[in-house]
Parts: structure tokens; sequence; C-alpha cells
């Protein structure tokens, strides 16, 4: 694939102030760390049912206690994705959603939303914007990292550099079935954190998680000094307490996020979502 994904990027004609976002992420796990908490990463899809609600629920889950925010752009294939989030990424797309517009959305913001926002993507989409262009633009909209769930750790050695000049971190996914020197090697190469996945399906929520995830933060943790966080299949508070107790550095939350979004009461959506993320907040520690 990285032979089609060299032929895309065009070293020429983008320039952006790579350290405005820079360490963004791993300043906010730090901040965690001293204040005896782990990181709360909730999940949103760009556009779902609108951008200007998502803009709203951006700025209200900052001020709910989010540290972190994953915001999808909708994708029609979205391989890692359960019914949930590929609804809701469905919804977006019908609503006229394009990257672009996200990033609009993003950008509007400048000035009124302080904490890192990392983008969750695919490949085909990277390859049709080009990977020069979508860093640059990301970058400048105020991104600080990108996951993109179908990149192979091959491809991820030559993306995460062109990334990080323009001040992207390239988060790597971990699975429950990754061998352990593979695990190894995800592990220190991806950067701001390892997002480390608890199921070997799909996102959607779950009342209990496997009971190896324990093991694999200790093992992720012996390879790498960067953060480990926990996602996919967390459902409320209960999980947050486990994965904190699991010793991880922070859990991410999509589907439950997703779920109320979709089932929300008209006008109700930003106070419900609020409440949802404060009690996971409180969780957090």
């Amino acid at each position: 694939m990285w032979v089609l994904i060299s032929l895309i990027i065009d070293k020429g004609g983008y320039s952006v102030n790579a350290t405005k976002n820079k360490h963004l992420i791993s300043n906010r796990f730090n901040q965690a760390k001293d204040e005896n908490r782990i990181a709360l990463m909730p999940f949103l899809m760009a556009g779902d049912p609108d951008l200007a609600t998502t803009a709203e629920l951006l700025l209200r889950l900052q001020d709910s206690g989010a540290d972190i925010i994953e915001l999808g752009i909708p994708y029609s294939d979205p391989l890692a994705d359960g019914p949930v989030i590929q609804a809701a990424a469905s919804r977006a797309l019908k609503a006229g959603t394009t990257p672009k517009k996200v990033l609009d959305m993003l950008s509007s913001l400048k000035g009124r939303l302080s904490i890192p926002i990392i983008l969750f993507t695919y490949t085909n989409p990277l390859l049709n914007i080009g990977m020069d262009r979508f860093c640059a633009e990301a970058a400048k909209a105020g991104a600080s990292g990108i996951v993109v769930p179908d990149l192979p750790l091959e491809e991820a050695d030559q993306f995460s550099p062109l990334a990080a000049e323009f001040g992207l971190d390239l988060v790597l996914l971990v699975a429950p079935t990754t061998p352990l020197e593979r695990m190894k090697r995800i592990s220190q190469k991806s950067r701001g954190f390892t997002y480390l996945v608890t199921v070997t399906g799909v996102t959607g929520e779950r009342q209990e998680l496997e009971g190896n995830v324990e093991s694999l933060v200790e093992k992720l943790r012996s390879s790498s000094p960067i953060p480990v966080a926990v996602g996919f299949g967390i459902s409320g508070p209960e999980q947050v307490i486990k994965v904190r107790q699991w010793g991880a550095d922070g859990a991410i939350v999509g589907s439950a996020f997703v779920n109320r979004i979709a089932k929300s009461s008209s006008g109700r959506v930003a106070d419900e979502v609020g409440e949802f993320c404060q009690a996971l907040r409180k969780a957090a520690g």
C-alpha cells in the first residue's frame, strides 16, 4: 500500500506552524496523571446530526471534563466501526458532511476549543485528499493527532514522520490478538499514546470488558513509555473505573456517546451529552 501512498504525497507547497499543536496530547496525559486520574476521551462522529451540533458538542464536552476528543470523519466503509457508529457515519454523509467541512468547522472553534482533537479517519480518504495536504489542513484547523485504524504498521512507519512534520501525532492501535513482538513495535512507533482495543471485534457498547486487557496494558507499559488508552466497548462509569484499576492512562468512549446523540430529545442533546461526560469524568478519578 505504501507504494500507492508515496505516489500521492507531495512534499512541496504546504507549510504550517508545526509547534502550535505539538505535545498537546502528551501534556494532557501528564496533567491527568498529576491529578491522580486517567484521561477521558469521548468520541463524536462529525456531522451527526449536523456540523453545527458537532461544534456545540465539542465545546460542551470540553466544559464537562473531557481531556481529549476523538473526532470521526464520516466514511462510507468504516471497517473498524460497529453498527452504532456506522449508522452515525451514514447520517453524517447524508447530511453532506465532507472532510473539508469537518476541518472548516474545527477551524471555526479556534480560540474556544483548547483541548487536543484527534481525527479518526481511514486510509482511502487520506489517499483521495493526499497525505501531505490532509496533514497540513488538519494541523491548520487545530487538530493534534490522527488515528487511521486500517493503516498497517509498515505504512505507519512512513506516515508517522510526515504527520510529525505538521505537529500531528499518529496514534496506532493494538488489538488483543496482536502478537507480542508486533505489539512492542506498534507501541514504540505510536505517538501521543497507544490505543489499546479491548475486543477482537468492532466498536460498540458492552456490559463486560475482556479480562486479558489488564495484562495487555502491562505489556504495553513495559514496551514503551508513552501512555496507554483503552477503547472499544466502554459504555459507562463502571468500565471507566475498571480501566483505571487496570493501570491504563486513558479511557476512550465512543458508541455510548453516539447512541445518546442519536436518541436524544430535541433540544436536549448537549445537556445529555454533557451530563454523561461529567459522570465518566468523575469515574476517571
